[in-house]
C-alpha cells in the first residue's frame, strides 16, 4: 500500500464512507485535533514514568483512535446499505468515560487538596501533560462546534471533557511523583 494517494492534492479529503470535503472542514479539524492530542499523549508515555501509567496511556491512545474514527464518520454514513454499522469496532461508550473517572479518583486520593489554580510547569513531563490538556480542550471545543452543525455522539463530547480533567490530575500526580514544585497562581493585589 502506498502512503501517498494524490487524491488530496486539490485540498479535499475523504471522510469514512467516501464523502469528500475540504481539508479545512470542521469535521477534519475536529478529528485532526484528536490526532494531535494523541501525539502529545504519546510524548507523555515516552517519559520516564511508571509502567502501569504507560499502559493506561496506551489504552487512552487507542480510545482516541476510535474516537477519531467516530468523528471521521458523518451521520449519514454510519450505517451501511445492509443495515450494519460502518465502524465495526467497539465505540467510545459510558465504560470508556467511567475508566477515566475511576483513574481520576484513584490519582486524586493521594494528592493534596487544591486551594488555588496551578501554573503549568515544574517539570518537563508535567508540562507535556498541560499541553495535552490544552489540546484536549481545543479538541472538545471543535467537537462541540461540529455537534452544532451535525449531531455527533454524546459520549464523544463527554469523553473529551473527562479526558482533559484526567490530564490535569495526571499533571498533578506526576508533579508529586517527580518531586517537582507545584506553583500556585496567586494574583497580585491591587
Amino acid at each position: 500500500m502506498k502512503i501517498y494517494t494524490k487524491t488530496g492534492d486539490k485540498g479535499t479529503t475523504a471522510l469514512f464512507g467516501g464523502t469528500r470535503v475540504p481539508k479545512h472542514h470542521l469535521r477534519i479539524e475536529s478529528y485532526g485535533t484528536v490526532d494531535e492530542l494523541n501525539s502529545y499523549i504519546g510524548l507523555i508515555r515516552d517519559q520516564n514514568i511508571d509502567e502501569t501509567l504507560k499502559k493506561k496511556l496506551t489504552k487512552i491512545q487507542s480510545d482516541l483512535f476510535t474516537l477519531g474514527a467516530m468523528l471521521a464518520t458523518p451521520p449519514e454514513k454510519e450505517t451501511l446499505k445492509s443495515g450494519k454499522e460502518r465502524l465495526n469496532i467497539p465505540k467510545i461508550n459510558e465504560e470508556s468515560i467511567q475508566f477515566l473517572e475511576d483513574e481520576i479518583d484513584l490519582m486524586n486520593k493521594d494528592l493534596p487538596q487544591m486551594t488555588h489554580f496551578v501554573l503549568p510547569g515544574g517539570h518537563q513531563t508535567v508540562s507535556f501533560c498541560h499541553i495535552a490538556r490544552c489540546v484536549c480542550r481545543r479538541s472538545e471545543r471543535l467537537a462541540v462546534a461540529l455537534n452544532e452543525e451535525e449531531t455527533i455522539s454524546d459520549t464523544v463530547l463527554k469523553y473529551l471533557n473527562r479526558l482533559s480533567d484526567y490530564l490535569f490530575v495526571l499533571a498533578r500526580k506526576l508533579t508529586q511523583d517527580l518531586q517537582a514544585e507545584e506553583i500556585k497562581w496567586i494574583p497580585e493585589k491591587l
